[in-house]
């Protein structure tokens, strides 16, 4: 009787959930909080329990996580202040060519989205889609498709991206691990998604440029941008030292890395903190500082990048209170013994709540939050290593990027850029989400057999 009480308060706890934010329209932040204290209560908790475990679950979420994607976003806004997202654009586009362009906006995507939200990227690059629509007179969604597919893919799969690196840090997973996971699943993801879907779903659906963007003004040229080889390098720097920084662990535990001052400064370096750091006040001297831009126009562009840096921040700090809440309650514990008893791999359960919340509510954040949530009380029961936590992460990004529709923001923010109908977008935009999801999901279950 007592584990069908807690199994029904986590059912109420996630309909609870999805009401507040559906039907009363309540941010998902205020939305979480009122939700881990009904849990709490729900399920015999003490009061004063409830708000330490409050208190403990919003400050060990957010000692990582305030600080990686405040960093993330401050990085991110030097890249696209300098115009490196064009640069990259440009430079893949000069070298594939316009019958390969589809390979060049894929890898563009892929590429941009590492430090940039997924919609200032597509802000920042839809004016070289509807160029390259005007002069190939081919569908716009021939184009388009394939920067959404990287742009969306890397967003989900990849950090210092805001959602990996929120479930990783309520998962306990390093950083490391997930970028090499990530790129495993990612890349071919992101080209049956991008070239392969757009060239068929362009000849569905033929859309011109839309006339209210059609005229959007395009650089021809690259004078006055940052080199393709520095942007490069600098977006490639973080992810190269955390990625060392992992794999120095493993070579140190086993014995074939004994030099232990190596090791440290390794791990110094490669730690996410150290490794965006060092990353933004490079891209804030070579992008910012020896480009011209005055001390005064680098704190604005900090202060305009932590505005929405804020508010991801603070939804992933929730998140961490529904996870404590759960652990504390003994949620967690009895979800534990009942996975256990069943046949359903935990990658399996982590992608089904994650696919249904998104699905229900739209946000993929919140989708990637609550599966984490849910499943972290589960990790300790399956004795899990580093490798197969980063699948399971990769597991519950896949779910939340499943069937975009009218509830979700970007569904409306790429119909309104791409010039679509709901009919339109829904076989266009969200198909391809759904490959991405599916795509992704298929190949985290192939790895988990090998790793």
């Amino acid at each position: 009787m007592n584990e069908i009480l807690l199994l029904a308060g986590i059912g109420f706890a996630i309909l609870l959930l999805l009401f507040l934010v559906l039907k009363l329209k309540i941010h998902a932040f205020l939305s979480l909080l009122i939700v881990s204290i009904v849990v709490g209560i729900v399920t015999g908790m003490d009061f004063s329990k409830i708000m330490k475990s409050m208190q403990d679950g919003m400050g060990n979420t957010l000692g990582f996580v305030a600080t990686v994607v405040g960093l993330g976003a401050i990085f991110g806004q030097m890249l696209e202040a300098s115009g490196g997202a064009q640069t990259i654009a440009k430079s893949l586009l000069k070298h594939f060519g316009e019958k390969r362009a589809s390979w060049a906006l894929v890898l563009t995507g892929f590429i941009v989205a590492i430090p940039v939200f997924f919609d200032v990227g597509l802000i920042i690059l839809i004016p070289i889609i509807y160029e390259l629509t005007k002069q190939a007179k081919r569908s716009i969604l021939y184009y388009a498709i394939p920067l959404l597919a990287g742009l969306v893919v890397t967003h989900a799969f990849i950090p210092p991206t805001p959602g990996p690196v929120a479930v990783a840090e309520i998962l306990d997973v390093q950083l490391g691990w997930i970028i090499i996971m990530g790129f495993i699943v990612g890349i071919p993801t992101a080209i049956i998604a991008g070239p392969v879907f757009g060239r068929y779903i362009s000849g569905k659906i033929k859309l011109n440029a839309p006339d209210y963007f059609a005229d959007a003004p395009v650089d021809q040229e690259q004078e006055g941008l940052p080199s393709f080889r520095t942007i490069i390098l600098i977006i490639l720097l973080p992810l190269l030292l955390i990625v060392a920084s992992s794999v120095a662990e493993v070579l140190f535990d086993k014995g074939l890395l004994q030099n232990e001052s190596v090791y440290q400064v390794v791990s110094l370096l490669g730690h996410p903190f150290t490794a965006l750091i060092l990353s933004t006040l490079l891209a804030m001297y070579v992008l910012g500082i020896r480009r011209g831009f005055k001390k005064d126009e680098l704190m604005q562009l900090a202060n305009k990048a932590l505005g929405p840096a804020g508010l991801i921040i603070l939804v992933t700090g929730a998140g961490g209170v529904f996870k404590q809440i759960l652990i504390d309650s003994g949620v967690g514990d009895m979800l534990a013994e009942q996975l256990a008893n069943s046949a359903m791999p935990p990658i399996v359960l982590a992608f089904i709540i994650a696919a249904v919340v998104r699905v229900v509510q739209g946000s993929a954040t919140v989708s990637m939050i609550t599966a984490a949530g849910i499943m972290a009380p589960l990790i300790g029961l399956f004795d899990l290593g580093q490798a197969d936590k980063a699948l399971l992460v990769l597991a519950i990004a896949a779910g939340s990027t499943i069937l975009s529709h009218v509830n979700d923001s970007g569904f409306w923010l790429v119909g309104k850029y791409l010039g679509m109908d709901e009919k339109q977008t829904l076989r266009s935009w969200t198909v391809m989400e759904t490959i991405v999801s599916l795509v992704g999901f298929s190949l985290v279950l192939l790895l988990s057999y090998f790793v």
